[in-house]
């Protein structure tokens, strides 16, 4: 009877395929979203938050990179002569500030992302695949060996940014509870998905040493260890 009954709940789930999880993006957002119950709702609810939040994107962002700032672990990176910001750093990489012309250029890249999440209003495979992109630039999977920042740091910036925007909703006035409640959800479940479109970067190589190592060991002797 037992037997029965678990192969019963078997049949009442859905099967997710791990394979296409980590080849097929949209098979992998489809996931997420029926995990999080992430819906065109949601998505309503972002657009929604848009018009109200786009005056102080500017303000955001400064604030994000002045955090990044403050610390040397996170400072560091901007340091480095990324691809694509040649022209901009300063012959003296000490020299950098937040107000140097290429953390004006990214302080303007972060509030495009922003803007484009918030006004974004069917989540196609060219969006997907953008929200794929802004993890994958971040290491060397993108192809430039000049950055790879650790994923603790892009982990706590996410929470950092989520933070901020929601300390703006939780602060406008002229919008009922429900509403509210509804963008707070949506914004959430946003942060978890991106979250997630960047952790896969991150776990490529984890895999393939986890991999490599369990190959190593299996030439190795098996000894007891006892």
């Amino acid at each position: 009877m037992a037997l029965k009954l678990y192969f019963s709940f078997l049949t009442m789930a859905e099967h997710i395929d791990t394979n296409r999880l980590q080849s097929d993006f949209r098979y992998r957002f489809e996931y997420l979203s029926k995990f999080l119950n992430f819906t065109s709702d949601d998505i309503s609810m972002l657009n929604t938050f848009a018009p109200i939040i786009f005056p102080v994107i500017p303000v955001l962002s400064d604030t994000v990179y002045r955090k990044l700032f403050s610390f040397d672990i996170t400072k560091q990176y901007f340091l480095i002569r990324n691809e694509g910001f040649e022209g901009f750093l300063p012959k003296k990489q000490c020299g950098i500030t937040l107000d140097s012309v290429e953390m004006e250029l990214r302080r303007d890249m972060l509030s495009m992302y922003l803007k484009r999440v918030l006004t974004q209003r069917e989540w196609n495979d060219t969006f997907l695949q953008y929200l794929i992109q802004v993890g994958k630039m971040h290491t060397n999977q993108a192809g430039s060996l000049s950055i790879n920042v650790d994923y603790m740091h892009i982990n706590a910036l996410l929470g950092y940014l989520e933070h901020l925007i929601i300390d703006v909703l939780c602060n406008v006035d002229n919008i009922d509870e429900k509403t509210r409640h509804g963008i707070l959800m949506a914004v959430n479940k946003f942060f978890w998905i991106q979250n997630d479109f960047l952790t896969m970067h991150y776990l490529i190589p984890v895999k393939d040493q986890l991999t490599s190592n369990k190959n190593s060991e299996i030439d190795k002797t098996t000894k007891c260890c006892w």
